[in-house]
């Protein structure tokens, strides 16, 4: 007997889960129907639409491609484009140049443990999210597996996707000014089916970790977010000498980088350096940010000329936000980096990276000059209290009315963010746990340890306690 689908998987921004436990083979079979089925309600104009599909280096993305592609196989009139493996972004370029694709369906278990994975969708150029996906669980559910045959073996993978995407890239760092020296690190992600072929094209001096893609994650696990992981590329850098260094997680949608003496940008730290170098060229245009990024970070949007933007976290809705303010750049404290000058808006860490080279050989400094500059305050990581999925979003509510009652100062855009004399502080719903995210910032540390106190208070007054969580 077929076990029924998991509702877990269905995440606010993709489906995800682990595979043999939440997630499994039959699953893939479902939502390649149900997808097909939906997109062709989306574009009624296209009686044959077409689809793009993608696939990172998981373990269990061959069988969960096969059951994928065997569901979208079973819509009648549907077409299916699959690219070569490689990272989302290469997925997203492909939709993104081919006129006639009606959307694109991502295997990937992004920046999860190695035995998860999942999938992220688009209809046309936009991220399925949300009720959108909620949806699709509801029909997928409803679908027997079973009914469906296997599909074809006889898949046409196009080469072309993965030279232009690679060509595209390069062509937005044509010459450098310094012989600029950087170490990538692919992270045995599918960044590594990309690089090879980029850094041929590009100038300076290159050097590669981890560029095989192996699902097993041998080296250390990718994601640029964990301080842990970024440990090799560091000694690989100021040991050899190199001005930086890139890392990029899973899918290679996400970007670390450390400077020439080994130290870590953060998400805000990468978006304000791009931002000065595309904010001068929209003035007065909006670059978003979501709330746990640093108040440094907005204010030096504006010190170059931006307009800054304080959005949810998730990068669906900040996509979103994008489109609705036709924003040039926006970025997460997670290191999703989105681009819309001179580039397509999606977020891709390796074009981030590009960008990142670019403005480095623009100064006539080392980058580690650069980040001295930086006001340096004191700051929590994001941390994640214990809190039920049923209850953590009334938390959230009953805390805004504490603070107001309280006369404190607040932005409800998404959870909560007080602003104190000491600083600000960060208590939002996590989207993919049961859990409250958290953060504060202060300028000194006696002002950090105020802002945990308040913190603590807040979560004592609505039943909980201060109890961390993994990511």
């Amino acid at each position: 007997m077929v076990k029924p689908i998991s509702p877990v998987i269905f995440r606010e921004y993709d489906i995800r889960g682990v595979y043999g436990e939440t997630l499994h083979a039959a699953d893939a079979r479902r939502i390649g129907a149900a997808f097909g089925a939906w997109l062709k309600t989306q574009h009624p104009d296209q009686p044959n639409p077409l689809v793009h599909v993608g696939f990172d280096g998981r373990l269990s993305t061959p069988v969960l491609l096969e059951n994928l592609l065997a569901g979208l196989a079973s819509v009648t009139g549907l077409r299916v484009a699959l690219t070569e493996l490689g990272p989302t972004p290469l997925l997203y370029f492909s939709v993104f140049t081919d006129t006639q694709a009606a959307g694109g369906i991502m295997i990937t278990g992004s920046h999860n443990p190695k035995h998860h994975n999942g999938f992220k969708l688009l209809s046309g150029r936009q991220s399925l999210f949300g009720p959108q996906i909620q949806e699709l669980g509801r029909l997928a559910a409803k679908i027997d597996p079973a009914s469906i045959p296997d599909a074809p073996s006889n898949f046409a993978r196009s080469h072309a996707v993965l030279q232009n995407y690679a060509q595209r890239l390069a062509e937005a760092l044509p010459k450098l000014r310094r012989p600029l020296r950087t170490v990538w690190d692919a992270g045995n992600g599918a960044a590594g089916a990309v690089l090879p072929e980029l850094i041929r094209r590009l100038p300076g001096e290159h050097l590669v970790l981890n560029e095989k893609v192996d699902g097993n994650f041998p080296v250390h696990h990718p994601d640029p977010s964990v301080a842990e992981n970024l440990q090799q590329l560091q000694q690989a850098v100021v040991d050899g000498k190199y001005d930086l260094g890139f890392a990029f997680d899973g899918d290679a949608d996400r970007l670390g980088v450390v400077d020439n003496r080994g130290r870590i940008f953060w998400g805000d730290q990468i978006l304000l350096f791009l931002a000065e170098a595309i904010a001068p060229l929209h003035p007065g245009e909006a670059i978003i940010a979501d709330v746990k990024c640093s108040q440094v970070l907005f204010d030096g949007i504006a010190q170059a000329g931006g307009k800054p933007v304080v959005w949810k976290t998730g990068h669906s809705l900040i996509k979103a936000k994008m489109r609705e303010l036709k924003a040039p750049l926006a970025g997460e404290m997670s290191g999703h980096i989105f681009i819309q000058d001179q580039y397509y808006g999606f977020d891709d860490g390796i074009y981030a990276a590009i960008r990142f080279l670019a403005h480095l050989d623009s100064l006539n400094e080392s980058l580690s000059a650069w980040f001295d500059r930086l006001p340096h305050l004191h700051s929590t990581p994001e941390f994640r209290i214990e809190c039920p999925d049923e209850r953590k979003f009334d938390v959230i509510e009953s805390i805004r009315k504490n603070l107001s009652l309280a006369g404190v100062e607040f932005s409800a855009i998404d959870g909560v963010r007080a602003n104190t004399p000491d600083g600000w502080w960060l208590l939002r719903a996590s989207n993919t746990q049961p859990a409250l995210s958290l953060r504060a910032e202060a300028s000194s540390a006696q002002g950090l340890d105020n802002l945990q106190t308040q913190i603590r208070q807040q979560l004592s007054a609505v039943g909980l306690v201060w109890r961390v969580v993994g990511h």
